[in-house]
């Protein structure tokens, strides 16, 4: 059981925000226990900055111990443990969910080994220690060959999630630290194709001292839950998989159709026809329409303007991240020309100047002097920022969950278990995750990425060892699991299973 030592308590109500089962409150500046939903899990013995709470070894009469997982919750008649995976059902621990058993993502990609496990492990629950067969390892014929699926919700320490956000916006530098409720929970990864890319978890940051809060947080994620996080002198994330990513109270809603250069490219000759010059703003490349070899295309000569950036290659400059206008420092349309060439330039010319995404758009003509005022734009002109805008993608979250099977995650399958192993990697065994189809990595080990969309609907879950908890099929011919080592014994027709669900 937890006990909390008032003398030593702070009231600084951590251990409520915490505490998974929420057995914990604050009254009169105190923490105390609320009532039997207490699992003694220790979250809260970890997380107090004031070493005020111990856990001694009694248990309440009627609680079960869980065995899913090491932390082993004491849960009470009627109460859930930690993960809130089990319930204490009259002294029978009974999974939450139904077993899953099938997932319509899966397609089918070799013949001889199905990708569509015959079940998923959604529902499944977990068997620990590792020495035990898996929760069900279910035959079946498909197609005159005996197949088999083993399954397991396997807790995987070494799991992390990379974090996809389609967004302009600059939201701190690469490697800088991320933090959720002041936990540092991951990292600021490099960026990809219009995209800003988070790092989460991993197995140091699982193993460290808020390795709980990366957990519920890659899980959370994992199941399109929203999720707010804050990037170390970089911005507030409010964001949620398959919806379009809020920063810093904004939300973002287009995802860029290529950079600066590339939009150029693109929308060559559409720009030509309406404006004398165009400038388009990206964090990565500035593209500049007249001197870019599209504009050459099209038929247009250089202008003499030269935008605010470091020039890269022909009509294409480098930007400074900000949060500006594309991503870049320039905040308004006028900061976009550094100077005008009047050799080559002309009095009352026009110049663009708009995003990647066709977001925000101003319109620039040039002076007699060189310099360059603001002036309204025209609907033809403003029709071909529309056309840039109606090719970009709307902006959302995505993530891909990435883990590392081994434990009890490959002995439930085999007494051998580098014959698993290898046999994943020969494509003699099909590894997927709630249903979903997976990426092995090469190399030792089984190391795997999937896609959180394309798993079952809130496949995920974590134990408070800390370390998230995936569901696990292997699919193989009955011929290759005999020939792994596989655990026959424990075979059981798909018929039975669906009877029993």
């Amino acid at each position: 059981m937890i006990v909390i030592q008032e003398s030593l308590c702070k009231g600084c109500g951590l251990c409520v925000k915490n505490c998974p089962t929420g057995a914990i409150g604050v009254t009169d500046k105190i923490a105390r226990l609320l009532g039997p939903a207490c699992t003694s899990c220790g979250i809260c013995m970890r997380i107090c900055p004031a070493s005020a709470i111990l856990r001694d070894d009694s248990s309440p009469d009627g609680a079960a111990s869980c065995r899913a997982c090491p932390v082993q919750c004491a849960i009470q008649p009627g109460f859930e443990g930690a993960c809130r995976r089990y319930t204490n059902i009259n002294g029978t621990l009974v999974r939450n969910r139904a077993l899953v058993t099938n997932n319509d993502y899966a397609g089918h990609l070799y013949p001889e080994v199905p990708d569509r496990p015959l079940i998923t492990a959604v529902g499944a629950g977990t068997e620990y220690p590792c020495c035990k067969p898996a929760p069900h390892i279910v035959t079946a014929t498909i197609k005159n060959i005996e197949v088999v699926t083993v399954v397991t919700e396997a807790p995987l320490s070494y799991s992390g999630i990379k974090v996809k956000i389609d967004a302009n916006a600059h939201i701190g530098v690469e490697g800088a630290r991320v933090f959720r409720d002041g936990a540092v929970i991951g990292m600021v990864d490099t960026e990809e194709y219009g995209a800003k890319m988070l790092s989460i978890g991993g197995a140091n940051i699982l193993s460290g001292k808020y390795g709980f809060i990366a957990a519920r947080t890659i899980v959370g994620l994992a199941n399109g839950e929203r999720v707010v996080l804050q990037v170390e002198k970089g911005s507030k994330l409010d964001i949620a998989v398959g919806q379009p990513p809020v920063i810093d109270g904004m939300t973002e809603r287009k995802m860029r159709v290529g950079c600066g250069s590339a939009t150029i490219g693109m929308f060559a000759a559409a720009l030509s026809k309406v404006v004398d010059e165009a400038i388009i703003l990206d964090y990565h490349v500035i593209g500049l329409l007249s001197e870019h070899r599209a504009g050459e295309e099209v038929g247009m000569a250089y202008s003499g303007v030269i935008p605010n950036g470091r020039k890269s290659t022909r009509g294409r400059y480098f930007g400074e991240l900000g949060h500006g206008w594309g991503g870049t420092d320039i905040a308004c349309p006028l900061e976009a020309v550094k100077m005008v060439d009047m050799s080559l330039a002309r009095p009352g010319m026009q110049i663009l100047v708009t995003e990647t995404t066709g977001q925000k758009a101003g319109l620039l003509e040039v002076q007699p002097s060189g310099v360059v005022v603001e002036i309204p734009l025209t609907a033809e002109i403003q029709a071909v920022v529309d056309l840039i805008a109606a090719n970009c993608e709307e902006a959302r979250v995505s993530a891909i969950y990435v883990g590392g099977t081994g434990g009890s995650a490959r002995a439930g399958v085999t007494s051998y278990p580098i014959k698993l192993s290898q046999a994943v990697h020969e494509g003699e065994v099909k590894l997927t995750i709630g249903g979903a189809p997976t990426y092995v990595l090469p190399g030792g080990g089984i190391n795997f990425m999937v896609d959180v969309e394309k798993v079952v609907a809130k496949a995920f879950s974590w134990v408070a060892t800390p370390a998230t908890v995936a569901p696990v099929e292997y699919t193989m011919t009955r011929d290759t699991f005999e020939k792994i080592g596989g655990h026959t014994q424990s075979i059981k027709s798909l018929a039975a299973i669906k009877q029993d669900v």
